[in-house]
């Protein structure tokens, strides 16, 4: 089986092969099949975005395709900026932009916050699979770490005392939101084929 990744982000295309390789499923990316799409992203939850970025790739392939939304809720700003994380930057670098949030943060009696990721797989035949995965933690007193990128160098997870920045790539991947939900589709994805299995 064959599903095709809504992005070109290599180091996500890495990480859901081998997330999906047990099941012997072949992930390939938006590039590779051919398409070149920027669906626009105007849904009002991580879910809807995910959808709409799957649904276009799907439409214009005619093959299964996955995509995942992201981002950040800072308790301190009301659960923002969540599903506008990316966008929440404006002009400025997301360096810049994390030590603006350390400053907000440090004003309020509440530093938590969470990283939420909602995966979502359209089929050609309307069926669709949704998962999602999150990581609670805080927003750390200042910025650090370097391997990472985003808000990853002002987010400490629960019970880890550093920033997800500091993590090495394996430790991150055993944690983070995005791991969670995809490993959460693939065990749903497992239930899916077995359920078309039986159908034939």
């Amino acid at each position: 089986m064959k599903i095709i990744l809504a992005s070109n982000n290599k180091d996500k295309l890495r990480e859901v092969s081998e997330i999906l390789a047990p099941l012997g499923i072949e992930v390939i990316s938006q590039r590779q099949a051919g398409v070149r799409l920027e669906a626009e992203e105007n849904g009002s939850t991580f879910v809807e975005n995910a959808r709409i970025k799957a649904r276009a790739a799907m439409e214009a392939t005619g093959e299964a395709c996955v995509a995942d939304d992201s981002g950040i809720e800072i308790n301190a700003l009301g659960g923002g900026p969540g599903i506008y994380s990316s966008r929440y930057c404006g002009d400025s670098s997301y360096a810049e932009t994390c030590q603006k949030l350390i400053k907000i943060v440090n004003c309020s009696d509440d530093r938590g916050a969470r990283f939420r990721c909602a995966v979502v797989c359209v089929f050609p035949n309307g069926d669709e699979i949704v998962s999602e995965g999150v990581i609670e933690g805080s927003i750390g007193l200042k910025y650090e770490g370097e391997n990472g990128f985003g808000y990853d160098p002002i987010f400490v997870p629960e019970g880890m005392g550093r920033t997800m920045a500091c993590l090495t790539d394996q430790e991150k991947n055993a944690i983070s939101h995005r791991g969670r939900a995809f490993r959460d589709f693939a065990g749903k994805l497992k239930k899916y084929i077995e359920s078309q299995g039986t159908k034939e």
